[in-house]
């Protein structure tokens, strides 16, 4: 299911798409992936910056929580990725119907959610333990969930709703086709019309071609 902002008071609710698992075949040609978690829009995500953010995610836990870290690793490692690609699908999504979340907007609802929950610091603990977002993605993560809003925003749904759920399926539906998103099959594949990570895995190195004597 998306996560919306209300989200954040309310546990994982709203729209239609959390992180199901790891999918999507090789596109068959091109230079081989080594090192990389995934490949969106031809874009790289490094198999060291997942492990960077979720080091940095397992250190803040520990930080608040008296030295004790969470021991989910292969599970957050994965949720990583998924969030990673998320945010570019959701980024293409905005990009083809000329959308855009500003600074001035993340800022407003981060201060407002702030305002609700006592405090910047509560507001961090409550995104940090309940979302698994350190201090250093708050941002990405309020870009993420108002990009989503505004998906649905713009067919005048509320992404909450039903409806505001199947416009932004099919946005991100069809954003994800178009980025022709490869995952590593260590962490999956990913699933465009799930918009999220299944289990099936994929050739993903690409082999040199056959050569004849």
């Amino acid at each position: 299911m998306i996560r919306t902002r209300t989200a954040l008071r309310h546990g994982r609710t709203a729209v239609g798409v959390l992180l199901a698992g790891a999918a999507l075949a090789a596109c068959g040609s091109g230079a081989p992936h080594q090192g990389s978690a995934a490949v969106v829009g031809g874009e790289q995500i490094t198999i060291a910056a997942v492990e960077s953010r979720v080091t940095g995610l397992r250190d803040a836990v520990a930080a608040e929580s008296g030295g004790r870290r969470t021991t989910e690793r292969a599970g957050l490692v994965r949720r990583t990725v998924a969030e990673l690609v998320l945010n570019q699908v959701v980024d293409k999504a905005l990009a083809d119907r000329r959308l855009t979340v500003t600074d001035g907007e993340i800022d407003e609802a981060r201060e407002s959610e702030a305002k609700l929950l006592g405090g910047v610091a509560e507001l961090q603990r409550e995104l940090l333990f309940k979302q698994s977002v350190p201090a250093a993605e708050v941002s990405a993560f309020y870009r993420q969930q108002l990009g989503i809003q505004k998906l649905a925003a713009a067919q005048g749904k509320d992404a909450r709703s039903a409806e505001g759920d199947a416009v932004v399926r099919a946005a991100l539906t069809d954003a994800g086709t178009k980025l022709r998103i490869e995952v590593n099959p260590r962490y999956g594949r990913w699933d465009v019309k799930q918009i999220g990570l299944t289990n099936t895995v994929s050739d993903w190195l690409r082999q040199p071609a056959a050569t004849t004597a």
